[in-house]
C-alpha cells in the first residue's frame, strides 16, 4: 500500500488523500447515525443521490473556481455573480432566461479577466470589488426588496426533476465536468493554463498569450457561477438576494482539498470532484449532528488551512 502510494504522481496523491478523508467522513457519519438513530441513511442510494443533487450547485462553482486557482488567482465575485445571474434570468423569464443568466456570467468574467490581466490589479482585490458592484446593482434593480420573479419551467426541470431515476442536475454537472476535463487535458488552452500558473513570465516568453488565458479562465468561472445560480433558482423556485454567499468558501475549500495548488500550476479536476463530494457529505454529517452554522464555517476554514499545510509546501509541477 505504502509502495503504491509512493509511486503515485505528485498531482495524484492529494486525490487519494481526499478520497481517504471522504471515506472517513462516511464512516463517522454512519457510526453516529447507527448509534443515535439505529439506521445508516448515509449509505442509502437515494440519500446519496439527493446529496449529489445539491452538491451539483457547489460542483459547478468549484469547476470554474479551479480554472482561476490553477492560474494562481482567485475569484471572490462568485457570490453575486451567481445571485445576479439568477435574478436577471428570472426577471427576463421565458426562453431567454437561461441565456440572459449565462450572459451575466460572461460579462462579469470578462470584467474580472480584463482587470486582472491588463490592469494588473491583484485578483483578490479586483474580484472583491466587482462582487460589491454586482451587489449594489442587484439591490438597485430590486429596490432593496426580495425579487418577486419565479423560476421558469426549464430551470425547475434542470434542477429538480429526475431522468432515469437520477436528478437532472447531476447530469448537468457531469456535462460541465466533461467540458472542463476536455479543456484541461486535450486543448492548447488547458496546457496554457498550467504553464501560466507555473510561471507566467516564462509562459509569455514561450509565445503563450497569457493575458487572454487569464481572461478566458475568469470567463469560465463566471459562466459556471451563473449556471449554478440558474440551477439553484430552479431548485428554490425563485431567485433571492445573497443566494450565492454560502458557496464561496466551500468552493475554494473543495478545490484546495482536491489538491489544486493555491499558487497555481498543478491540480486535477478529479480532485475537485472528490473535494466537492467531501464538502457536501461533511455538511450533511454536520447537519445530522446539529452543528451550528458558525461551527461549520470554522471547520471549512480549518480544512483549507490544513490542506494548504499538507499540499502547499511541495514543488509545483505541470500536470
Amino acid at each position: 500500500m505504502s509502495l503504491s502510494f509512493a509511486n503515485l504522481k505528485p498531482e495524484d496523491k492529494p486525490v487519494v488523500i481526499a478520497a481517504g478523508f471522504l471515506l472517513v467522513i462516511l464512516l463517522v457519519g454512519t457510526v453516529y447515525t447507527l448509534i443515535t438513530q439505529g439506521s445508516a441513511p448515509l449509505l442509502s442510494p437515494n440519500y446519496l443521490l439527493q446529496q449529489l443533487q445539491t452538491g451539483a450547485f457547489l460542483g459547478l462553482v468549484a469547476a470554474g473556481m479551479m480554472m482561476v486557482i490553477l492560474l494562481g488567482h482567485i475569484d471572490l465575485s462568485v457570490p453575486w455573480t451567481l445571485a445576479g445571474a439568477a435574478m436577471m434570468a428570472t426577471a427576463v423569464g421565458g426562453d431567454m432566461a437561461i441565456p440572459t443568466g449565462i450572459a451575466i456570467g460572461v460579462a462579469v468574467g470578462l470584467v474580472n479577466g480584463l482587470g486582472v490581466a491588463y490592469l494588473r490589479i491583484p485578483s483578490m482585490i479586483f474580484t472583491l470589488g466587482v462582487d460589491s458592484v454586482m451587489r449594489g446593482l442587484m439591490v438597485w434593480h430590486t429596490g432593496g426588496f426580495a425579487p418577486q420573479d419565479q423560476a421558469t419551467p426549464l430551470m425547475r426541470f434542470l434542477s429538480s426533476e429526475k431522468l432515469l431515476g437520477i436528478p437532472v442536475a447531476i447530469f448537468v454537472w457531469i456535462a460541465v465536468s466533461a467540458v472542463i476535463v476536455l479543456i484541461l487535458n486535450r486543448t492548447a488552452f488547458g496546457r496554457a493554463i498550467y504553464a501560466t500558473g507555473n510561471r507566467e513570465g516564462a509562459a509569455y516568453l514561450s509565445g503563450i498569450r497569457t493575458r487572454w488565458v487569464i481572461v478566458g479562465a475568469f470567463v469560465i468561472s463566471g459562466v459556471c457561477a451563473a449556471m449554478a445560480g440558474i440551477l439553484l433558482t430552479g431548485y428554490s423556485a425563485k431567485a433571492y438576494q445573497g443566494m450565492g454567499n454560502a458557496y464561496l468558501l466551500p468552493a475554494i475549500a473543495a478545490v484546495v482539498i482536491g489538491g489544486t495548488r493555491i499558487l497555481g500550476g498543478q491540480g486535477r479536476y478529479a480532485g475537485t470532484v472528490v473535494g466537492v463530494t467531501l464538502i457536501v457529505l461533511l455538511n450533511s454529517v454536520l447537519s445530522i449532528m446539529q452543528m451550528p452554522e458558525a461551527g461549520r464555517q470554522v471547520i471549512y476554514g480549518a480544512v483549507i488551512v490544513g490542506m494548504l499545510l499538507v499540499y502547499g509546501r511541495g514543488r509545483r509541477v505541470v500536470s
